[in-house]
């Protein structure tokens, strides 16, 4: 019986030795594997044994690329201003042998070399080139990091400036620039503006000019052309009624009674001034008659005792003989002659 116990005792502790010799790297991850105090070998992602109380795992190691966010950094510039500065490192370990026995804490070191780092080239710029210059600032540190860390089995793979924290009283200068600034643009900006809408406004004065002026002159020119097509069309009419009249073979009678229907429109008495042609007397001789019927004379006999005794008076300044005494005579002469005969 006590044998028997003795034997799945040991096979107890053979089994929890055994079990205690197993490991599994999980991916992403090694194990640096010491044998007696030596380094031995360096284990990946996978299962693995070891010997039991001769190896052991001195350390493990994370593959990933890790972040380290470093506490803000006092930095100079060249031109005398101090400011902090905020960092961010991205690295990663490519050689677990080197990261474990390169450097006592790589953590730290890399800290301290990233301060140092900063400061030097911040050193080298002014306070404006510094806030302009992040791009630059990056990729120097990147470059000087990764070099100074090769040994340590580290690779920097980014670096980063999260934030630029000048003194209060130049931010307060900055801050009244850049509202100068903005003031400025904003003059600009109003100024253009104005000066488009002036200009604008006179281009769109200068069209509405242009054609005002334009649709004036076609309508000048329409109206010159219908009182042309007017005229045009009343001589037109004219013509074709003279030709009317002469195709018609009309004798002088009628003509002379026409000239008659005219005189009578012209004496109507709307008229002060009425001009009678020079052949009246032969007008009115030759139509007696037909001025009686349309009205045109008095069919009462004159007296010519009457006429006379209603006959103003002669001009003592000029007597018959004279030139407006005769002109005078020879008219109302010619008048009553007119006048006899028509009755």
């Amino acid at each position: 019986m006590g044998g028997v116990f003795f034997i799945v005792l040991l096979l107890i502790v053979v089994l929890a030795v055994l079990f205690s010799c197993m490991r599994i790297v999980p991916q992403g991850y090694a194990f640096v594997i010491e044998i007696l105090g030596r380094y031995k070998t360096t284990w990946t992602a996978g299962f693995h044994l070891k010997i039991p109380v001769i190896e052991r795992v001195a350390k493990r190691i994370s593959l990933k690329e890790q972040v380290l966010d470093f506490p803000p950094q006092p930095v100079i510039t060249k031109d005398n201003v101090t400011m902090l500065i905020d960092s961010v490192v991205f690295m990663r370990v490519f050689d677990p042998k080197l990261y474990t026995y390169g450097v006592e804490n790589p953590i730290a070191g890399l800290q301290n070399l990233s301060a140092t780092t900063l400061r030097n080239i911040i050193g080298e710029m002014e306070l404006d080139q510094t806030l302009t210059s992040r791009d630059e600032i990056n990729r120097r540190m990147e470059v000087i990091l990764d070099t100074a860390t090769d040994p340590w089995g580290i690779k920097v793979t980014r670096v980063e400036i999260k934030n630029i924290q000048p003194p209060k009283e130049i931010e307060e200068v900055m801050t009244k620039q850049m509202r100068a600034e903005r003031e400025r643009r904003q003059t600009v900006l109003e100024a253009q503006a104005h000066q488009e809408a002036v200009v604008s406004r006179a281009e769109g004065d200068k069209r509405a000019k242009i054609l005002s002026a334009e649709a004036e002159r076609d309508a000048q020119i329409a109206l010159a052309e219908g009182r042309a097509r007017s005229i045009e069309l009343v001589y037109q009419a004219e013509a074709q009624g003279l030709a009317a009249l002469k195709s018609a073979n009309v004798d002088e009678s009628v003509l002379r009674l026409k000239g008659i229907e005219a005189l009578k429109n012209v004496s109507d008495g709307r008229a002060t001034k009425i001009y009678m042609p020079s052949d009246l007397t032969s007008v009115i001789s030759t139509l007696g008659v037909a001025s009686e019927a349309l009205g045109i004379g008095d069919a009462t006999p004159i007296d010519k005792t009457a006429k006379a005794k209603k006959a103003p008076a002669a001009d003592p300044c000029c007597d018959d003989n004279g030139p407006g005494g005769q002109d005078a005579a020879k008219t109302t002469a010619s008048i009553n002659a007119g006048t006899q005969y028509g009755h």
